[in-house]
This record gives C-alpha cells, structure tokens and sequence, in this order.
C-alpha cells in the first residue's frame, strides 16, 4: 500500500531531535540515545541515572530532586532554578519547559523519530473510541498493520494492554511507539485527550494526521473554561509537529470550524452546508433507522455510499471522520466503503446480537449528559418504546446519582434501576440517593428497581415488547464489576444475553 500523503522534511521539528548537535543538552541526548536511563518518579532512581522534575510536582519539586540526588541521579533536568546544595554532584540541565524536554528524552531514548509508520492523532469530547476504531477497520481490511493507543486498550497485531488512561504519560507512549514499530506497524491510531495535549504528555511526537471530532461541555474541572479546554485540544493542530500534518475538522462543531480558518493544510467534514477550505468530504444521510446508517459522501469530484449497522446521526459523523484521515493519508474511496463491514465498537452503543433478534444495545454511558446522548439517539429512532438499565458508581460524586435518574426518566419509557460498580459502597444506599430523580422532571416512567444487575436484565428482557429497544447502559466494555475489592467477572453483553435465553428461552 502506497500513501499519497507524506510530510516534507520542511514540515518536520525546527532542529531535528534525532540529529545531534554541539552542547552540553545535546550530549545528554546523546547518552539517552546510547541507554542512559531516564526517570520522572525519584523512588525509581538508580545511581547514574537522569531525572526529570515535572511541572506537575508542584511544590514537592525540591523533595523529589533531593531523593532522586540521594538515590544517585547524576543529571537533574529542571525548568525552573534549582539550588547548588540540592544537587550534590549531580548536573543540572535547565530547559524551558520539563515535560517538552521529558518528550525529547524519551525520542532519544526509544528512537521513535527514526520510525517509518505513520500517525494519527483524534481529539475530541466525544467519538474518538468510535473513530479510531473505523480508522482501524479501513486500514486493516486495506492490507495495513495498525497499531491503536485508547480509552479501551493499547493494541497492536500479537499484542493488546488494558488501558490505564486514554493516552499514556509520555514515557510508556514512547515505549509503547517503538514496540510497534519493532512490529512492524505501518500506522498507529491514537486518542488523544485534552489532559494528555496540556501535561504534554506526546511531546517529542510527530502526526502525519490531527482529527478533531467535536467539542462540548466536559473537564470544566480541569480546564476552568470552555476556550481553555478548546485551547488545549487545539494544540494538537497548532503545536504538535510537523507543521504540515493534515487536520481532519468536523465543519458542523463551531470549534472546528473555526479551526478549519485557522490551520493547513486541513480537510474537513460535515453533514451541513460546507464552507470553504483546503479540501471537503461532504456526508448525506440518506436513512437512519434501528437497523443503522445509510450515508452518501461526496469528496473531490467522487461520490460514494454505504450502510452501516451503527446507529444515529452521531455516527454519521463518526463515520465521515475516519473516511476522511483515511483519504488524507492516501487511501481511495473503495477502501473507505469498507466500513460497511464494520459491526460496531466494544460498549460504545454497541448492538447485541441475539437468536430472538430484539434491539439491544450496551453503552458506556455513565454521566447525565452521556445518558442524555444516547437515550436521545434512540428515541429519534423508529422504536416504540425506551427501556433502559442503569446504576450509578459507588465511591465517585454522589450530587449526579439524581441527575443521571432524571436524565433517565426524561427519555426511557421503563426505567430500571440497579447497580453499577458498588466498589465500597452499599448498592442499596447508592440506588437510594438516584431514586429521587426518577420522578423529579415532568414525566414519570414505569419504575423498576432490582439491586443484583443480572436479575434487573432479566426483568427488563421480561418487559420488551414488540418494537421495543433495550438500553443496558453504564459499564460498556468492563468485563467486570466491582464489589469492594474485588473485581466479579460480569460482561453486559454476556449477562443480556444469557439473560435473553433464561427469560424468553
């Protein structure tokens, strides 16, 4: 398979990370580049090694320096002044910013500036599981070896590590880049989140291809507002390198659409009127019903089709989004039909086959507006009735126990109320502190409440009726659940299933 897109050297980072250069930083370069060990944890520190104090210390800087020193650093690297007693005898090496330094480390370190594989970088408050999963879809059925760093696992072809956060801290993503590439991947789809592009955690990165599904309300706890969480998913198209990356922008997010002004060379998609731009792939939705999408996109004078199993005009938009990084990186419109193929993703709204072939689909979904989203998906559909499973985490904010049961009782027509992941808390008790939402709003649905999950499955399965569709929502692609300390096996879509058999047989 040959890509048409490629960055130009001229597009790539102003002073080369991988070439060395006279200079006391550079010769640190150069012996991480030869072994030399680098640590941001000082308890991890072994005598010779290198650490780096991380912004994100805070105040604990000058203890963590003092213990990496103890333990035998030969090399601090720091970004603010460190005083001379601190260090002992080791070096200092002030750089203006630790975490992007950290980023040229870890270059050096693992040699991924020297991988030939391509990379595509998808932010967004919502879709980027979705859509890397399609991107996935279109570049392994094209022949391609494809690696994925995510919400649900890091992966690659022999490989899969349940993920711990939906990008990694910079360190393991380059430990992660270069395993690939000793596997030969030929592209690596990554999320990337707003936390992860402020902490800068894919410093010393480069992505041949930056997509941007949308954005709306979320980590306002992080990010204070919503133009700093913007600024802070936009630094991906504006700061990460190299400067000649293709952006892929959804036109139908005022935010992408003001990036699509902003940066090139760009790509976006929509399903609205198109503005103007570098280039556009532009989506029709021809029928969105139960049984899922039927989409027409039009792109450089081509125009195509395809159906798909998944369902609502979100993923419509997930759709053209992987559609078009895949054309930005070469690929045709005969290997973007390939979607037609694709039968959904683990626990994002994903439909559950079954012998009775009832409507059931296992979602994610675990906050109001989450619950809001998907629930409003199906009700747009062509169903007649919402039932709809949900719990509530123990041990995590109880003030959106209600606002999730009142997101619920909004849109189900028969809300069953249960358990989600107790951890240490009463089942009983969290069930109490939702109730109240079930019957705060102007409607009231049918109300079912049974704290074992399974059995609450069983009951909602018993009051389907023709038409109907199931939501089970909450746990998506766990394969657990957890009680106390200990974590039960329990797969949603298993227990419906068998569900399914034991109620309807």
């Amino acid at each position: 398979m040959m890509f048409l897109f490629s960055s130009s050297p001229s597009g790539r980072r102003k002073a080369d990370m991988d070439t060395p250069v006279d200079g006391p930083w550079q010769a640190l370069l150069d012996k991480v580049r030869a072994g030399l060990m680098v640590r941001t944890d000082s308890r991890l520190v072994n005598p010779g090694e290198v650490f780096v104090a991380m912004p994100a210390a805070g105040d604990k800087r000058e203890a963590f320096i003092r213990d990496a020193v103890a333990r035998g650093a030969e090399a601090v690297v720091a970004d603010q002044p460190v005083a001379p007693e601190m260090l002992g005898g080791a070096e200092l090496y002030r750089q203006p910013d630790a975490a992007e330094a950290l980023g040229e480390l870890a270059r050096a370190y693992f040699k991924t500036g020297q991988a030939v594989m391509k990379t595509i970088g998808i932010t967004g408050t919502n879709g980027k599981t979705t859509t890397s999963y399609l991107i996935e879809h279109i570049l392994a059925s094209a022949g391609l070896k494809v690696g994925v760093l995510g919400t649900v696992t890091y992966r690659w072809p022999g490989f899969s590590l349940d993920a711990s956060l939906t990008t990694p801290g910079c360190w393991q993503l380059h430990d992660l880049m270069a395993n690939m590439a000793k596997s030969d991947v030929d592209v690596v789809v990554m999320e990337v989140s707003s936390h992860a592009l402020d902490q800068k955690r894919v410093a010393g990165l480069d992505f041949d291809v930056a997509v941007l599904t949308n954005v709306t309300q979320d980590h306002l706890d992080y990010h204070g507002t919503m133009e700093s969480y913007f600024q802070a998913k936009s630094r991906l198209f504006r700061d990460c390198p190299p400067e000649d990356k293709r952006s892929v922008l959804n036109w139908d997010d005022p935010y992408g659409r003001r990036l699509l002004q902003e940066v090139h060379p760009s790509l976006g998609y929509g399903l609205t009127d198109q503005p103007a731009g570098d280039a556009t792939l532009a989506g029709t939705i021809l029928s969105c019903t139960g049984a899922g999408l039927h989409l027409r996109m039009t792109y450089k004078g081509k125009s195509w089709e395809l159906t798909s199993p998944l369902v609502g005009a979100h993923n419509a938009q997930n759709l053209l989004a992987a559609q078009a990084a895949c054309l930005s990186l070469g690929l045709s419109c005969k290997e973007a039909r390939r979607l037609s193929e694709f039968q959904g993703v683990p626990g994002r709204l994903e439909r559950v086959p079954n012998e009775r072939g009832l409507a059931v689909f296992v979602d994610y979904a675990h906050t109001p507006d989450a619950l809001i989203n998907v629930q409003n998906t199906l009700r747009s559909l062509d169903f007649q009735r919402l039932v709809t499973v949900f719990g509530c985490g123990g041990n995590r904010d109880r003030g959106k126990r209600p606002l999730m049961a009142r997101a619920v009782a909004d849109y189900a027509d028969v809300a069953v109320l249960t358990s989600d992941n107790p951890r240490f808390e009463d089942p009983l008790e969290i069930m109490a502190d939702a109730r109240p939402g079930l019957s705060s709003g102007p409607r009231t649905p049918e109300i079912v409440e049974e704290p074992d999950r399974y059995q609450a499955l069983c009951k909602a399965v018993g009051l389907m009726r023709e038409g109907d569709v199931l939501l089970v929502a909450g746990k998506g692609h766990e394969a657990y659940q957890q009680v106390g300390e200990r974590k039960l096996p329990f797969s949603d879509v298993e227990a419906v299933q068998r569900a399914i058999r034991e109620v309807l047989g």
